[in-house]
């Protein structure tokens, strides 16, 4: 049977499925916790009697609550976070020379498991806190970084030109963004109408069905070498260790200095905002949960569809912007401006209307995040290109556990006086990308000139591939 090269499927129905489960289990956490603490029945009602309440005891209980449900995620993303990197960094890097396609496919048994442990503690009432002892489990086999790393590769191993990548990067955000909103406005429905069992159990049928088909349709990018290859000479078959290690020097000792320090500040600039916009949108179920808003389930869930649908409108912002010509850094300032003015309206929204109005301005959030890979990804060879995913999906998978222990810590020290102030906090440094944003436009007017002559050097047999992606980063 043919295979297909085609990604988007897996990174459609991945989206589809985890989402439909990642706004259940802050709510599976907060209403456990509520149980246990309260040792009353959580109220499950159309109206907001959970947190109506202003007495001074049933107030310090919902806090307390509040600060134990943050503090659960600190401790499972500190559990997870170091294994999930290495497996990060080893696997995408390895698929430079081992194939594209077991760095999609180890995540996806990793999601599957970690599903699977949500619903035996759901259907059997177990302690919520053997999810941590799973986190840790399901991050021995990568995670969402590996997933995406492994994808982004595969695209750029099918792209041709600098623009073809780019839109097809950022189409593989648009598809996470509308299978995501998709489940997350079915999630309040399905959590109300079946409870919390069959949300797991049909998130776990569909990654059933999309590991069958990484497994037995999608068709490898990467041709793996002959198994005499030391023989006909070159090096043997390099270790995942070694490969990940040989993969990233080889990405920066071979670019010309100047392509060197680009992509360290591209990185820095990826990371950095990544650290910020990921932190405060991670505390916006947990924060919506809280009074004054005291969302339901039904509300959760439209919240976290308008959240995602920003992954839509930020690929429509990318397609127009450089489709008129916008300058690649202009388009990731507009998205850092975004998230900026974003988290600062939500800080101080004290209704469901304005909770939903101040996201609006979040609607291009998403947009650095597409055009950076693309710009990083056009700086080196095509034979680099798991290696460069790998160490970006390393430092993404990094400073996004870092900043939920850090955004969830500085939550639960706060939420008492002022439960808004997490989210000035991920506006603030937002001004550390802006920055060095300004670094890379003053530094790096055009370094494709440089990058043709190190692919001519290193690489010349897919120089005649990559001459498309040879354009200005300011262009």
């Amino acid at each position: 049977m043919k295979g297909l090269f085609l990604v988007e499927p897996v990174v459609a129905l991945y989206a589809f499925s985890s989402f439909l489960i990642y706004p259940l289990i802050t709510q599976y956490v907060y209403r456990r916790l509520w149980e246990d603490l309260t040792n009353t029945t959580y109220p499950i009602s159309g109206n907001t009697s959970r947190c109506g309440d202003d007495s001074s005891n049933h107030s310090s209980i919902n806090d307390e609550v509040q600060r134990q449900a943050s503090l659960f995620s600190l401790y499972t993303e500190l559990f997870s976070t170091v294994p999930s990197m290495i497996v990060t960094l080893m696997l995408v890097a390895y698929s430079d020379r081992g194939g594209r396609k077991i760095a999609i496919i180890m995540p996806l048994v990793g999601t599957l498991l970690y599903s699977l442990s949500f619903l035996a503690v759901s259907y059997f009432e177990l302690s919520i806190y053997l999810l941590i002892a799973s986190s840790l489990l399901s991050s021995l086999f990568g995670g969402l970084g590996t997933f995406l790393g492994g994808c982004f590769a595969y695209v750029a191993d099918l792209c041709e030109d600098g623009q073809q990548k780019t839109l097809r990067m950022a189409g593989l955000d648009m598809m996470i963004g509308l299978l995501a909103g998709a489940a997350s406005i079915s999630t309040g429905y399905f959590l109300r109408a079946a409870g919390f069992n069959w949300p797991f159990v049909t998130s776990a049928s569909i990654q059933v069905l999309i590991l069958l088909y990484a497994i037995f349709i999608l068709e490898e990018t990467v041709k793996k070498p002959p198994a005499d290859a030391l023989i006909q000479g070159g090096p043997a078959q390099r270790s995942a260790l070694k490969q990940m290690t040989y993969g990233v020097y080889e990405m920066f000792t071979g670019a010309s200095r100047r392509c060197q320090i680009i992509l360290v500040l591209l990185m820095l600039i990826f990371t950095s905002f990544s650290f910020a916009y990921v932190g405060g949108i991670s505390l916006m179920t947990l924060y919506s949960l809280n009074k004054p808003l005291c969302w339901n389930e039904i509300l959760i869930g439209y919240g976290s569809a308008l959240s995602t649908t920003v992954f839509l409108v930020s690929f429509g912002g990318v397609f127009l912007f450089t489709y008129c010509g916008v300058p690649q850094l202009l388009i990731v300032l507009i998205g850092i401006l975004s998230v900026v003015t974003g988290m600062v309206l939500v800080a101080f929204t004290k209704t469901t209307l304005m909770m939903f109005i101040v996201k609006v301005p979040m609607l291009l959030s998403i947009m650095p995040f597409p055009v950076m890979r693309s710009m990083m990804s056009k700086l080196i060879s095509k034979s680099q290109q798991g290696a460069l995913f790998a160490l970006l999906s390393f430092l993404e998978n990094l400073t996004n556990n870092v900043s939920g222990a850090v955004f969830n810590s500085v939550y639960a020290a706060t939420v008492a006086w002022f439960p808004g102030f997490i989210f000035l906090m991920a506006a603030g440094l937002c001004v550390i990308p802006v920055s060095v944003l300004g670094v890379v436009a003053v530094y790096g007017v055009d370094v494709s000139k440089e990058a043709k002559e190190v692919k001519e050097v290193k690489d010349p047999e897919t120089l005649s591939e990559d001459e498309n992606e040879n354009t200005a980063l300011l262009r």
